[in-house]
């Protein structure tokens, strides 16, 4: 078996990867797992593909997680400008709505005040160049920006950086099992059908809706958190969009859905689903899927149907237990138990904010692990 790592991280999503270049860059040496073969294709491709600051999130108070994030994007359309683009977002208010235009415009501003972005509310004129949005009751359309990417290859570009700075990607390797004495944890792990060891002072579990089960592996076993995972399912029909990105609030139930212009066509997206089964399979439901047509017909006079939808995906979120999932924090939660204090556990968190995951993650281990010499700052640091 080969030199111990100071860091193991199980997971090779936008978790992982933004801790595996927080950790290469500080001097650690670091090993990455990924069950699949390329980095960032399990729940992290099944995003909306937004690098956002989450204007919803503010009406749940979540003050701190909307101005990390909005920093956090600013870090990256200056650091990854050919992935990350801010475009224009549309919010129409209509007479039936449940946050009327004030409450929008309170939060806009506040939105504004976190970002350094402005807004504006369009002229009911402009409302017909809208790419065919219904303006039958409709009272207002306010106009913001926020940013877009391509969230696998975004994963990718992060796990290159981190392999830039001398981290160890090791793809198709699927865990087996761990075992973790007084400074060091030996690790199994399967590989094209041969088995493996790896060792490191300290393991990250950044296996997503996979986490618990990886704990489940790893002795002591650490005590498993109650979490839920929530299903979020999206859908692509032809078509594009003209002017910008559309926020609408969903008439069924007033969530938030996002219909966006992608490469392929119109995505729009997404739900909110409790999910009881296993994570190796996920599929979009019908019902999750008739959810967002009837949202998308609601406002837009040019209708789709079942047979319009060219594709559809599902992916998991890992939230706290407890109370409606709209409503629930968005923000990492990271796992340490003293039963085994060398393993760490990330659930949840942004696609946005990886990068102070990796931070926040590495203040946590720097004191189970030897000091290092830094190689970079990452607020600094271009992706590839």
């Amino acid at each position: 078996m080969s030199m111990p790592y100071d860091i193991l991280i199980i997971g090779g999503g936008i978790q992982g990867a933004g801790c595996a270049q927080a950790a290469a860059a500080a001097g650690y040496s670091v090993a990455v797992l990924e069950k699949y073969d390329r980095p960032g294709l399990g729940t992290s491709c099944k995003s909306s593909k937004l690098i956002h600051g989450g204007l919803r999130y503010l009406e749940t108070a979540q003050i701190r997680l909307v101005h990390e994030c909005l920093y956090e994007r600013s870090l990256l359309i200056r650091n990854a400008p050919h992935l990350v683009k801010l475009e224009p977002f549309y919010i129409p208010v209509y007479k039936n709505s449940l946050r009327k235009p004030w409450l929008i415009w309170l939060g806009l501003a506040l939105y504004t005040l976190l970002s350094g972005k402005g807004f504006k509310r369009i002229p009911k004129k402009k409302w017909a160049t809208l790419d065919g949005l219904s303006t039958k009751g409709l009272l207002a359309v306010f106009k913001y920006y926020d940013g877009q990417t391509d969230d696998q290859r975004l994963t990718e570009s992060v796990m290159r950086s981190a392999q830039q700075l001398g981290a160890e990607f090791i793809s198709s390797a699927e865990l087996i099992s761990a075992q973790c004495d007084t400074g060091l944890c030996k690790a199994l792990y399967r590989q094209g059908g041969e088995q493996k060891q790896i060792s490191a002072s300290v393991i990250i579990n950044a296996a997503g809706p996979w986490a618990n089960r990886v704990l489940q592996n790893i002795t002591p076993r650490p005590p498993l958190p109650d979490m839920d995972l929530v299903l979020g399912t999206h859908i692509v029909v032809p078509g594009a969009l003209e002017q910008g990105m559309y926020y609408m609030e969903a008439p069924q139930d007033q969530r938030a859905v996002f219909v966006l212009s992608r490469p392929d066509g119109i995505m729009i997206g997404t739900t909110e689903t409790a999910f009881h089964g296993s994570p190796d399979r996920v599929e979009p439901p019908e019902s999750d899927i008739e959810y967002l047509i009837e949202v998308y017909n609601h406002y837009f006079q040019n209708a789709i149907s079942r047979s319009d939808v060219k594709r559809a995906f599902a992916g998991l979120r890992v939230l706290p237990t407890g109370g409606d999932a709209f409503s629930r924090s968005r923000d990492i939660m990271i796992h340490s138990d003293a039963i085994n204090p060398q393993v760490f556990t990330v659930y949840g968190g942004k696609l946005t904010a990886y990068r102070a995951t990796g931070e926040r993650v590495m203040k946590l281990i720097k004191p189970l692990l030897p000091e290092r010499k830094q190689q970079a700052d990452v607020k600094r640091l271009s992706l590839p």
